[in-house]
């Protein structure tokens, strides 16, 4: 519970995603509390009483972006294809399968650039989110050595890191330059690393 005693998850998520979708497209800055009431249909009372502060909605709407965003990577990494498909495949959502992100990117890659030094919320999201990325992706890996589709000659977690810093990497490159050519060189590269 809040210092306020409402509860911390706002249970609204129709509320929390217009206000996502603000904060993706404008930013934290940038984003006015009157932004947030067109998009949402609250007004400026209810918003401050549902969510205490422009902030608190920002961290509901990053939560909500995490919870969404990794569920979606993660089944793609546990799915039941080879574990090169599985890679080829997150490599590929957030260009091709991923139509929301469009030109604005990754939401929480964003707030991390804008505010990840000064916010410890953004932070500890961008984190948690890593974290558990990063260990699927691990696991992915270390089930396609023993299978016998990534080579063994380098470590697991050295392997994972290349393949996290690749994919970040094409989240920051593709949105701001959406060339597909590119990109389809730097997936058809980082897959060709792991042989």
């Amino acid at each position: 519970m809040s210092k306020s005693g409402r509860p911390r998850e706002f249970k609204d998520t129709t509320v929390i995603d217009a206000a996502m979708e603000v904060f993706w497209s404008q930013g934290y800055e940038a984003c006015s509390t009157d932004d947030l009431c067109k998009e949402t249909g609250l007004g400026r009372g209810s918003l401050y009483n549902a969510f205490g502060s422009k902030h608190e909605l920002y961290e509901q709407a990053l939560i909500r972006y995490h919870q969404v965003g990794i569920e979606a990577q993660l089944d793609i990494l546990h799915n039941d294809a080879p574990v090169k498909e599985r890679l080829r495949e997150l490599l590929e959502w957030e260009i091709w399968k991923n139509s929301a992100a469009k030109d604005r990117g990754c939401l929480i890659i964003n707030a991390s650039a804008e505010r990840g030094k000064s916010d410890p919320a953004v932070e500890k999201i961008f984190k948690q989110h890593l974290a558990l990325l990063e260990q699927a992706i691990e696991d992915a890996i270390r089930e396609g050595q023993s299978a016998g589709e990534i080579s063994r000659e380098r470590e697991t977690s050295e392997l994972a890191a290349m393949f996290l810093s690749c994919y970040y990497g094409l989240r920051v490159i593709y949105p701001g330059t959406m060339n597909r050519a590119l990109a389809r060189r730097i997936i058809d590269g980082t897959l060709a690393a792991m042989l």
